[in-house]
């Protein structure tokens, strides 16, 4: 029951989608914030330090700021290695975000339990996209990839790691594989060919 009440939901909210003002990108994040996470499994609270990641951090603030992963996938659920989500359910914001990608910063911080990160598949290729590792992950500290070293840490869950835990894992990584109808399609095709994989119901600044 519960997935046909956050498609009902996605499908309201989706009705007057648009692109975010650019005028957000001028926006920058305090030295440190919380955001609460509300999804279909519970709460959880991630805190990200601008020291860490100063274009990270800047960029989270700017998403969660113009509800970017509200009613979004955790599309990739995999409880020994991580969880991923980022992807929007309106495509313009999709657009708006993947247009304006950032550049490579240092991976200041290890790949501990509960360390979340900007995903990337090259340099300077970081938009939306979010891991939390879900145990230690020294290997993503060392990791090159397409000629980048590691991923760069931008925050920390600092309260219910046990619901990351808790998230629907059926479908491990596959979601990964088809991302362009993801992207495209948004929680309309989840629905379809996924329709068990948990979401955020919405995710806000509360310090």
């Amino acid at each position: 029951m519960k997935y046909f009440f956050v498609l009902f939901l996605f499908l309201s909210f989706n009705a007057g989608a648009q692109a975010p003002n650019p005028a957000i990108l001028k926006r920058k994040a305090p030295e440190s914030f919380q955001v609460l996470f509300k999804t279909t499994k519970g709460n959880f609270i991630l805190e990200a330090y601008r020291r860490w990641s100063p274009a990270g951090a800047d960029r989270l603030y700017q998403l969660v700021l113009t509800g970017y992963y509200n009613l979004s996938s955790f599309f990739r659920v995999e409880p020994d290695y991580v969880v991923q989500f980022g992807i929007s359910n309106d495509i313009e914001k999709n657009v708006f975000w993947l247009s304006r990608k950032l550049k490579d910063e240092p991976a200041l911080q290890l790949h501990k339990k509960s360390i979340v990160a900007f995903v990337r598949d090259r340099s300077n290729s970081r938009a939306a996209q979010l891991f939390i590792n879900m145990k230690d992950n020294p290997v993503l500290d060392t990791t090159v990839r397409n000629g980048v070293k590691g991923y760069t840490p931008v925050g920390r869950i600092i309260k219910g790691m046990y619901v990351l835990e808790m998230l629907n894992a059926e479908y491990g990584r596959k979601p990964v594989t088809v991302q362009d109808s993801i992207y495209m399609y948004g929680n309309t095709y989840i629905a379809e060919h996924f329709p068990r994989l948990d979401m955020i119901i919405s995710a806000k600044i509360i310090r």
